[in-house]
């Protein structure tokens, strides 16, 4: 693939148009206007809060709690933490068994306040420092251990550094007991530990909020909350980050969280095989001279002697688009249950890597089509500076790219799907509408590319092709 060489200087900032732009304007579709839920299989509804917003959030549930049941708010995030914050869960199990829920949150009825009274004690022995001491220089927990302040400070200065708040539990040997919160910083004394101590805190009670999840952009404090029980594409309006709502992770439609999680496992495991097979240059099946892929269009053309092919199987191109499904398509041999086991461990080593190869040639493409972008970009600045157009005139261009970016994104996360699925009709069905949104996705990648010379009507048709290929193929696969 040969492709030209264009200057990098710009104008703008490069935020001007990219992928999660894409995203975030979806709704420029009239389809998308009438019903997103509908109409778009990865429609999530949430809101991007800051930690402020999250913080009242949070205290009007305690505060609720504390007022229904007569509590403090310490035991109240003790218990809100413990059962995941379901308000109306643990109201009732708190009135058909207070006891019973207060064991389940690792917390026991506390003792008398004449405890030291009736004991009449003046001095007690510390089991930690092994200091006597008197009484009043000692607290214990609902349960009921005594130990110095001295030691308990310490211990919750040790636990803080290891990044423990919400965890910490009584120093007595196989004590469960909990210590809430007021306890804690009632013995800290150092602003410092009391503020990490905080902030854990506040991080602990966010991750077990099922409706809420740290956005995993760097250094960004944005927390995203959920405002539907099926959790997918969610979108930080602020760093611009694409994740998956319910495992954190970059984002994986197709793909189900449990297998996109054993898919990366396995790459990380098998990552110097896969390198090894994973080339960036081959042979021109015609002249045999060697090429470099330098885009992220799979439809090459050899700048030797001009032969049109295919990237991954190296077929002609022109007899190729009608039997495109035979190149992503990994073909079982069904006699190999009887193979020997070194035969059957070549053939599942032959499986991987056809997965692999093309899980990781779209991750590059994606990368080269980055560049094409940043291409695009610059050429409209000149034909604008030229007078040949304004910036409207050429938005198309952009929208092109950063839609191919997006198709090929989900075309990525298809591989890992396809690997894991059982033989049957349903990955036959599958299989064909990966490979017709593989097909639309190279033809828009190389009309993209020869941007100069395809007719617009002819781009934003391809466009559209593309972009039902990728929703059908979601609507019918999407794994929530």
């Amino acid at each position: 693939m040969s492709g030209e060489e264009y200057d990098t200087d710009m104008d703008y900032s490069d935020d001007d148009c990219c992928y999660e732009d894409y995203y975030n304007h979806e709704d420029d579709f009239d389809a998308e206007q009438l019903d997103p839920s509908k109409s778009d299989p990865e429609h999530f509804v949430f809101d991007c809060l800051t930690v402020e917003e999250v913080e009242r959030l949070l205290n009007e549930s305690v505060e609720t709690l504390s007022t229904t049941l007569q509590i403090t708010p310490s035991l109240a995030k003790v218990l809100l933490h413990a059962h995941g914050w379901a308000i109306p869960d643990i109201i009732v199990k708190y009135r058909e068994d207070s006891s019973k829920l207060l064991v389940l949150s690792k917390v026991k009825p506390p003792h008398s306040p004449e405890l030291f009274a009736s004991r009449q004690v003046r001095h007690i022995l510390c089991p930690v420092c092994v200091a006597s001491q008197a009484s009043d220089k000692f607290s214990n927990l609902a349960c009921g251990h005594l130990f110095c302040r001295e030691c308990w400070s310490m211990h919750f200065e040790v636990q803080i550094i290891q990044g423990i708040s919400t965890g910490i539990r009584c120093m007595a040997q196989d004590c469960e007991v909990l210590a809430p919160e007021d306890f804690v910083l009632t013995l800290l004394s150092r602003p410092n530990t009391r503020d990490k101590y905080q902030q854990f805190a506040f991080r602990d009670y966010v991750k077990s909020h099922p409706q809420l999840r740290f956005c995993p952009g760097p250094n960004c404090q944005v927390v995203v909350r959920a405002k539907e029980p099926y959790a997918k594409r969610a979108i930080c309006n602020v760093c611009k980050s694409i994740f998956c709502f319910k495992c954190g992770t970059d984002y994986h439609a197709p793909t189900d969280c449990a297998t996109i999680k054993k898919w990366l496992t396995k790459c990380a495991d098998d990552s110097e095989t896969a390198n090894y097979i994973s080339a960036h240059t081959k042979d021109c099946p015609r002249c045999h001279i060697c090429i470099e892929k330098n885009g992220g269009c799979n439809h090459m053309q050899c700048y030797n002697c001009k032969h049109d092919f295919c990237w991954m199987c190296l077929g002609d191109w022109k007899s190729h688009g009608s039997e495109y499904y035979e190149c992503s398509r990994y073909k079982e041999n069904p006699n190999i249950a009887h193979e020997s086991v070194h035969a059957q461990a070549r053939e599942a080593l032959k499986k991987y890597l056809h997965y692999y190869e093309r899980w990781e040639n779209h991750s590059k493409s994606l990368k080269l089509e980055e560049q094409t972008l940043q291409k695009i970009k610059t050429r409209i600045n000149k034909k604008v500076m030229n007078a040949s157009g304004t910036w409207i005139d050429w938005q198309y261009l952009l929208d092109a790219a950063t839609l191919l970016a997006k198709c090929r994104y989900t075309l990525q996360y298809t591989y890992p799907y396809a690997y894991y699925m059982e033989p049957g009709p349903r990955k036959e069905l599958f299989e064909y509408q990966q490979a017709q949104l593989e097909a639309e996705i190279e033809n828009l990648s190389w009309k993209i590319e020869r941007a100069e010379t395809t007719d617009r009507g002819d781009l934003e048709n391809q466009m559209d092709i593309a972009e039902k290929r990728r929703t059908t193929l979601l609507k019918d696969f999407l794994e929530l």
